[in-house]
C-alpha cells in the first residue's frame, strides 16, 4: 500500500519507565501513550525505525533479524536503563528488499540478520509507548556516520521509493532530539540560541516548508548540536508525503536537548490532541 503515518518521537532515557517520568516530560509520554492507542486501531503491517542510538561508522545498517528479542542495558546510562526485555517480530522479506534497493543505487548498504544483536534504546523507548503489546513487526535503521545529510537524505528517497510500492501499510518513524548540546541536570533546556534554531526550524516544519527546515539542517546542526548530526531529520523529510499534515502533539527538555512529538500523516489518521500553534517550542 503506502507509508500512512511518519513520527519524530522523542527517546530520552527517563522516559523508559512510565512511573518514573519526571512532571516536565509527562506530556511526552502521555501523548505517546494515546499514539501507541491509534496504532492499536489501525495496525499498521509494518513499522520502519531510524534512530540516533544505533550509530553505524561506515554502512547503512538494515535489521533483517527474523524476530528482535533481548535485554536492554543503556551502556552509556545503564542506572537509568537496565534489565529491559523486548520481543517484537521483523520483517526479513521487506528489510531484504531495502538493501537490495540501496545496492542497486550504489549506496553502502548491509543487512544486519542476527538474534543476539541487541536493540539500543532510541529504538526501545517509544516503542514500548506507541507499541506495548509488542505485536507490529519492526525492522531498525541505523544513521551513517560517514554519510552526508545529502547521501542520508537520498537512501531515504529509496527507503520511501520500496515502501510506497510494497503491499503493507507502513508507519515510519525517526527517534531522536532537536538541538542535543548535552549539560547535566535533566531540567535544563537548551540555550536561548540554540532554543531559538529550534523554534525556526519547527515553524518551517508546521508550515509544511519541508525544503526550509532540510536546508537549515548543516549550520543547524553545527551550532545546536543536532543529535545524529541531524541525519535522522533529513531520513524523515525523505519519507513526508506533499499531502501529509503535520500535528504538533508535545515537546519537552532533557539535559539541554529539546524533544518534540510531532506526527506526519491524514488527519484521520491520528485523532491525539494537537498542541496549539502557538504553545509550539515553548
Amino acid at each position: 500500500m503506502t507509508i500512512e503515518l511518519c513520527m519524530l518521537l522523542p527517546h530520552v532515557p527517563s522516559l523508559c519507565y512510565e512511573d518514573q517520568v519526571p512532571e516536565f516530560q509527562k506530556d511526552m509520554a502521555n501523548a505517546m501513550k494515546e499514539l501507541g492507542k491509534e496504532l492499536s486501531n489501525n495496525k499498521p503491517d509494518v513499522i520502519v525505525l531510524v534512530s540516533c542510538h544505533w550509530p553505524s561508522t561506515f554502512f547503512h545498517y538494515v535489521d533483517a533479524t527474523p524476530v528482535h528479542k533481548g535485554i536492554l542495558i543503556a551502556t552509556e546510562a545503564p542506572d537509568l536503563i537496565r534489565d529491559v526485555p523486548y520481543c517484537y517480530p521483523g520483517d526479513n522479506e521487506l528489510a531484504l528488499e531495502l538493501v537490495k534497493s540501496g545496492e542497486d543505487l550504489g549506496l553502502q548498504v548491509k543487512a544486519v540478520n542476527d538474534p543476539y544483536f541487541v536493540w539500543d534504546y532510541g529504538s526501545v523507548v517509544p516503542l514500548r509507548y506507541i507499541v506495548p503489546n509488542e505485536d507490529i513487526p519492526v525492522i531498525n535503521l541505523s544513521v551513517t556516520l560517514a554519510a552526508s545529510l545529502e547521501e542520508t537524505y537520498t537512501w531515504g528517497q529509496q527507503i520511501a521509493k520500496v515502501l510506497r510500492n510494497t503491499d503493507k501499510r507502513v508507519v515510519f518513524i525517526s527517534s531522536g532530539a532537536l538541538s542535543h548540546n548535552l549539560v547535566r541536570g535533566r531540567h535544563n533546556k537548551p540555550t536561548v540560541t540554540e532554543h531559538s534554531m529550534d523554534k525556526q526550524f519547527v515553524e518551517f516544519v508546521m508550515n509544511k516548508d519541508y525544503e526550509s527546515a532540510y536546508n537549515m539542517l548543516p549550520e543547524y546542526a553545527r551550532f545546536a548540536k543536532v543529535e545524529s548530526g541531524g541525519r535522522h531529520l533529513a531520513m524523515l523529510f525523505s519519507m513526508i508525503d506533499k499531502d501529509f499534515e503535520p500535528v504538533y502533539l508535545a515537546d519537552g527538555q532533557s539535559s539541554g536537548s529539546w524533544n518534540v512529538l510531532i506526527t506526519f500523516g491524514n488527519k484521520e489518521l491520528v485523532t491525539v490532541n494537537a498542541v496549539e500553534a502557538s504553545e509550539h517550542v515553548k
